[in-house]
């Protein structure tokens, strides 16, 4: 039964996973197409994934050949007379055709270059706008938490926060939405509590991320939100028990527990046995006695966790902001470009040594781990595939050869200084590049996998 729900819950992953990845990978080799196709280029494959000796599917329409191959490592366009991850020598050995890439002007070219990192924002721009629409824009102010933060990681009470502080700001910047916290937090220096009526700096250490990854905290939160200990809900197990939904645990063991942190630790004191419980309901207490399992808690009994529970018990306060079709693009647009910013402040980090961060470059484990594992959840599933969409255009973007960006910096010199780069310095880049980007991702891979970047 465990390894039939372990398999259960990997098989949803990499099908996320494999589904988030194809529909990014589709549309950026898209970008690709169409603009080729407007310029009168001829393209000559159009493949989700690489087929390197045999194709799952091809099928030939008029010049274009459209296939699934079987290494599920991307995808691409063929655009003839073209230099890129084909290859082929034989093609552009012979004299130029009107319809081929190196025949078109330098601006097409670069459009041609441009076109699959501008579908990537675009399909972010409006895979936010959806969300925004259906789900609306969540929102749990930290001004509002009654009882403040819950630190659950050892590493940040050594870095200097406590429970019951309030996250005000993080290098200047005004920090209003809880879900924003550890986000900000792991890419920023200098942070503002609010605790005792007092604000508090403290400063996070250079390579917080390195001492995050050594510790390997395995799905840990760093910051949670301080709550009592309520529980979730009046039927199954909690009717058997006597107990009711918003049943608050105040004691243990003859030990006060005001908060679920401390309830935790008492029933880990008691795992596989009995403890003497104290509940309040509606200002009235009664004993109990409760059996804790193996895992410290009791069993199939669910705590009250939701945004909308604890904003009804007055712990917090919670919003979720609707748009309407109009507003959503311009407000999808922001929140794409916060992703991005976001983004780009870790990047930096992984670039600078002294920040560690590089120990957590991960490549298709680390990207799988994102999605969630126990149910598939349509709004989390969109989230994610949108700032993976960012990602993709991001990294596209980088002036190395073998990407968009590499082929693009070839082009504005080309530009600029009135003439062609030798076919031979394109060709021996494009392999440079090749071999350069097949390095980083083993490595990325074997990081998820063995810890190479961790010295272990």
């Amino acid at each position: 039964m465990f390894l039939a729900i372990v398999w259960s819950e990997v098989g949803m992953v990499i099908a996320k996973l494999l589904l988030s990845l194809s529909i990014l990978v589709i549309l950026h080799e898209f970008g690709h197409y169409i603009t080729a196709r407007w310029f009168g280029c001829r393209v000559e494959k159009f493949y989700l994934f690489f087929d390197p000796w045999f194709s799952v599917f091809k099928k030939k329409v008029g010049d274009t050949e459209y296939g699934i191959g079987w290494l599920p490592l991307g995808g691409y366009v063929k655009i003839a007379g073209m230099v890129d991850e084909s290859m082929d020598r034989e093609q552009l050995a012979l004299p130029p055709k009107p319809d081929e890439f190196r025949s078109k002007p330098a601006w097409q070219r670069l459009i041609i270059m441009l076109g699959g990192v501008t579908v990537n924002v675009l399909v972010a721009f409006i895979i936010y706008a959806g969300i925004l629409m259906k789900w609306g824009e969540k929102k749990i102010y930290n001004n509002s938490l009654k009882y403040g933060i819950e630190v659950q990681d050892s590493l940040m009470l050594e870095f200097g926060f406590k429970d019951g502080d309030i996250i005000k700001s993080v290098d200047v910047r005004t920090i209003d939405n809880f879900n924003d916290n550890v986000a900000r937090i792991v890419v920023g220096k200098n942070v503002v509590v609010q605790r005792g009526g007092a604000e508090q700096t403290i400063i996070m250490p250079e390579d917080l991320i390195g001492q995050l990854i050594d510790k390997k905290r395995s799905g840990v939160p760093l910051l949670e939100i301080r709550t009592p200990f309520w529980v979730g809900a009046d039927t199954g197990i909690s009717v058997s028990m006597g107990v009711k939904r918003f049943d608050r645990v105040v004691m243990v063991d003859s030990v006060n527990t005001p908060f679920v942190a401390d309830v935790l630790l008492a029933f880990e004191k008691r795992k596989s046995s009995i403890a003497s419980v104290v509940i309040e309901r509606d200002g009235e207490q009664m004993n109990m006695q409760w059996q804790i399992d193996s895992t410290g808690m009791v069993d199939r009994m669910l705590i009250i966790g939701k945004p909308e529970s604890l904003a009804s018990a007055g712990v917090l306060k919670y919003e979720v902001k609707k748009y309407g079709f109009f507003a959503a693009f311009p407000a999808g647009i922001r929140m794409a470009w916060d992703k991005l910013g976001w983004y780009v402040d870790q990047f930096k980090m992984i670039l600078t040594p002294k920040t560690e961060a590089y120990k957590g470059l991960g490549g298709f484990k680390a990207m799988a781990n994102v999605f969630p594992k126990t149910k598939w959840d349509w709004e989390s599933f969109w989230n994610i595939t949108a700032f993976f969409s960012i990602i993709l255009a991001f990294m596209n973007l980088l002036p190395i050869p073998g990407l968009d960006g590499g082929h693009v910096l070839f082009t504005l010199i080309e530009m600029v200084s009135g003439r062609k780069p030798n076919p031979k310095v394109l060709e021996y880049a494009q392999v440079a590049g090749m071999v350069f980007l097949l390095a980083l991702m083993l490595y990325a891979n074997g990081n998820d996998w063995f810890g190479w970047g961790r010295g272990r």
